[in-house]
């Protein structure tokens, strides 16, 4: 606890200081040009170049101002604490469900999934990151001190921007020029003493009428926040009282559980000893391995320049490398269903059993370890002719490439010979008894452990040309245009480990993945002028765009959008679009083989006996072959993923309507509001395990598709699912509807700048369709693993405060009430209260090249929710952080 101390100490002296030392100014600062602000809103979503640029889709944006005050050193963070985010995206919290590779970071528009959300980087496509083979891009790659602004469109793009922009588009823009040097640094720890992060930015530019280039290095190291100080143990209403108590956890047990041939389970104590299997007494308590947040070093190296070839012509490049190294423990390796026959010398049974589940306790624990280098070059030309005409050509090159391990992990094949009697105890082979905690020595360890390492890339290749420009004038101005292709080709690749592709590692065999997508595009978009200073119309500008793409492995696929700008008078817009998408299938959603993965699932039939018999529920977990008596021990469940390689393309319509209001008796206020309808067609999606169980037992007469075996089976004994199958398919559709609203206000508080921001989401209606026919599965309001949270409303609000030398930022994250998708509509943790994020920030600026910084995020210490269908630590940590309050300093040099 001395960092906390010391932490607080100097906050202390710095808001002593703040109010003390610091001669408050009249707040100079005008508000923001209108006009200025309509030019920045542009930027993302047309490749028009106009004189009075607007936004006719719903857009939210930060500038590098806000960002800093708000003390966010990442981008994940900054964008998933928005409410346009929701659903599932890889962070540190939530490091241990992320596809295509752990400890990635992404984001998720609207929650429809981070693979349908388009990241730009200065308006071009970045490539994939991850493990290999993957489908969205990893924000760790990219270090927020070099963003100027973050421009996020909330609508569909495609028609401007090819593939992926389903849900929307983010665009991260650079600062493009830079003068002197810049030095940061960041000391951050946690209320309990834990998850310490350390970071170092340095950034050098220089300028002139020639050109500019500008120079940065970020390192940041995170630590390990463990999770067991906030989560002990797994909790549960195990007496019905409505009171939390600890669990036994998981009945993967130390000893070894097993069933008898007649069903009776027994657990192995140690030596020869066993005795009937009680999940209360020999449960296992994995929280002790976890981590609330996982540990993440990364360092990046990014250089941006321009150069005036001549009066008209520009070159310019951007270059980017980064380097990531992330881990996260895991409780000691599980054995699974091996068979000792009555005879085996370690056999004290005298019967045939099968050894349903055995930790390896005395081994340790297990560790994922991801090594991921990214590099990202972009050189190109950008000019001016004629009058008023613009273009620009680009070359983008992106390779990352990583080593994915896992570190004592079991050799399968290895491990069986040391059952075998007839081979076990010559040639070096040890014999094991598997059966007792402790049995297992050390010199079996030495003998089946194994460090396994897959490798695995993403590259992109790209040419880009764009053309705007003034085509022909109309009575209510010029109109404008754009017109431009797209050369791309995406590759990805996965080389498991060449145990664990020969189905010698302990998990399911992974084959190779190696594939590439090019395509084709070239697109056209039109802004007309239709009125002008008439009635009721003070402008009223028409867009719209069409984008053909080939797909070598698709086919042709044209994508629009129109759009409608109405500025009924100076203080009040309307605005509307209506756009169709389309997201071609991933490498690894193609080409990827089935693999295994332990998921948090919740089974229906768990403790279905406490239902009415008359219930469908009740009907269908009979109908399976349940026992009465079946209990669900611990919330995994071993569940098969992989690709599809008869996938198809899927289509989405995007529908928008919104006004935009700054009226003229409240000076610097503005306010927005749009409607959003979104419908996807032949969605591609992974089908949760828990999402098909819940369809299965829900559905009268046990007659659901998902019934069927090639979805699940379960063992005859136990009733426990055995195999749960979740791979990717084109389902049917998706359909999401919401409102967003937003309000700022810029002004002054006596002597003071003051800038309050708010926005919200409130989400109408979202729901998917398995398969034509199918009822729908209903998100809104919802909350549960591995789905991420949709609760029916989010927000953010924020307010700064700030004088000449110092300012001080309040920001909170409202996630609002909600009910857990897979929970038992009866029992503690079904309904989830709303939870409020409190973050504060003050700032000082000790002289013209110097400022402090002072922080606490979660400042009033809110807890994270108890959910009954939980990822880890008792909550959905794809929707709520443990980790608990924060508290940071920050320090900034300007020479």
């Amino acid at each position: 606890m001395k960092q906390l101390q010391t932490l607080l100490l100097a906050g202390t002296s710095l808001a002593a200081l703040a109010a003390t030392n610091c001669n408050t100014a009249s707040a100079q600062e005008a508000d923001p040009d209108p006009d200025a602000v309509q030019q920045t809103v542009i930027v993302t979503g047309s490749r028009i170049i106009r004189d009075d640029l607007t936004s006719v889709g719903p857009m939210s944006i930060y500038d590098a101002t806000q960002i800093d005050n708000l003390g966010i050193t990442n981008v994940e963070t900054l964008l998933q604490r928005a409410p346009f985010s929701a659903g599932f995206a890889g962070n540190a919290n939530s490091a241990y469900w992320v596809g295509g590779g752990w400890g990635t970071a992404q984001v998720n528009l609207r929650g429809l999934g981070v693979n349908r959300t388009l990241v730009l980087l200065n308006g071009r496509r970045v490539v994939a990151g991850g493990s290999g083979a993957n489908d969205s891009v990893d924000l760790n790659m990219i270090p927020i001190s070099i963003l100027n602004q973050v421009e996020v469109l909330k609508d569909g793009a495609s028609a401007v921007y090819g593939a992926d922009a389903v849900a929307g588009v983010v665009n991260l823009i650079t600062k493009d020029t830079f003068d002197g040097l810049q030095i940061e640094g960041k000391y951050g720890v946690t209320g309990e003493g834990d998850g310490e992060e350390y970071l170092l930015d340095l950034t050098w530019g220089v300028s002139n009428d020639r050109g500019s280039l500008a120079l940065n290095m970020n390192y940041q190291d995170s630590q390990a926040a463990p999770l067991s100080p906030r989560a002990p143990c797994s909790v549960a209403d195990l007496d019905g009282n409505g009171s939390l108590e600890c669990t036994p956890g998981s009945s993967s047990t130390a000893g070894g559980r097993a069933v008898l041939p007649n069903g009776d389970q027994i657990n192995f104590i140690g030596g020869d000893v066993y005795e009937p299997f009680d999940i209360q007494k020999h449960g296992f308590n994995f929280n002790p391995y976890f981590n609330a947040s996982n540990p993440l070093k990364r360092l990046s190296l990014s250089a941006f320049g321009s150069y005036r070839l001549n009066d008209t012509t520009n070159l310019f490049s951007e270059a980017l490398f980064n380097w990531r190294n992330s881990t996260q423990p895991a409780s000691p390796a599980t054995l699974k269903n091996i068979a000792i026959s009555a005879s085996h010398p370690a056999n004290p049974t005298g019967e045939d059993i099968v050894v349903l589940s055995r930790r390896t306790t005395e081994f340790g624990a297990r560790t994922f370890e991801q090594d991921v280098e990214t590099w990202r070059i972009v050189a190109g030309l950008e000019g001016e002719f004629g009058s008023g005409w613009h273009y620009d050509v680009a070359l983008n090159w992106g390779r990352n490439t990583a080593t994915d391990a896992l570190l004592n992990n079991i050799n399968t094949r290895r491990f069986a010979e040391t059952l075998n009697p007839d081979l076990c105890g010559s040639n070096g082979i040890p014999c094991a008894d598997i059966l007792g905690e402790g049995d297992l020595t050390k010199e079996i360890g030495d003998y089946i452990l194994v460090n396994q390492r897959s490798t695995g890339g993403n590259e992109q290749r790209s040419l880009t040309s764009n053309l705007t420009g003034q085509v022909f004038d109309l009575p209510a101005g010029t109109a404008g245009i754009a017109v431009g292709f797209e050369l791309r080709e995406d590759e990805g690749w996965l080389e498991p480990d060449a145990l664990l592709a020969s189905g010698g590692a302990l998990g399911n065999a992974q084959t190779p993945i190696r594939g590439r997508i090019k395509a084709s595009e070239i697109y056209g978009e039109i802004n007309l002028p239709l009125l002008k200073d008439a009635a009721f119309a003070k402008a009223l500008d028409l867009d719209a765009a069409v984008r053909y793409s080939d797909y070598h492995l698709f086919g042709g696929d044209t994508n629009y959008k129109l759009g409608l700008n109405w500025q009924i008078v100076p203080s009040f817009k309307l605005r509307g679009t209506w756009s169709t998408a389309f997201r071609v299938p991933s490498v690894r959603e193609l080409f990827s083989g089935v693999n295994e993965a332990q998921l948090p699932t919740q089974d229906p039939c768990s403790n279905y006996v406490d239902l009415d018999p008359s219930s469908t529920i009740y009907k269908n977990c009979q109908a399976a072959g349940v026992p009465l008596n079946f209990e669900q021990f611990g919330s995994i469940i071993l569940t098969d993923q992989g690709g599809n390689p008869d996938l198809q393309p899927e289509t989405s319509k995007t529908f928008t309507l919104g006004l935009v209001a700054k009226p003229d008796l409240v000076p610097g206020l503005s306010l927005t509001l749009d409607y959003f309808d979104i419908e996807i067609e032949d969605a591609i999606r992974q089908t949760s395990g828990s999402a098909k169980l819940a369809s299965c037992y829900t559905t009268p007469g046990f007659s659901h598709p998902f019934c069927a075996s090639r979805h699940h089976t379960r063992n005859p004994l136990t009733g426990e699912v055995n195999f749960l199958s979740a791979q990717s398919s084109n389902t049917g559709d998706e359909t999401m509807r919401g409102i967003d609203f937003g309000a700022s206000h810029t002004g002054e508080l006596g002597q003071l700048n003051s800038h309050v921001q708010l926005q919200t989401t409130y989400l109408i209606d979202y729901e998917t369709v398995a398969f034509d026919g199918a009822d729908p599965f209903e998100y809104v309001g919802g909350v549960g693993c591995c789905e991420g949270g949709y609760p029916e409303w989010r927000g953010q609000a924020s307010w700064t405060l700030s004088s000449d030398c110092w300012g001080v930022t309040w920001n909170a994250q409202y996630i609002g009430e909600a009910t857990d998708l897979y929970g038992d509509p009866e029992g503690v943790g079904y309904n989830i209260d709303p939870v409020v994020y409190h973050n504060v920030q003050g700032r000082y600026r000790l002289s013209d090249t110097a400022e402090l910084g002072f922080g606490i995020d979660n400042l009033f210490d809110e807890k994270a929710p108890y959910v009954q269908s939980w990822s880890d630590g008792n909550t959905d940590t794809m929707t709520y952080s443990l980790l608990g309050r924060f508290f940071y300093m920050r320090a900034t040099l300007n020479y």
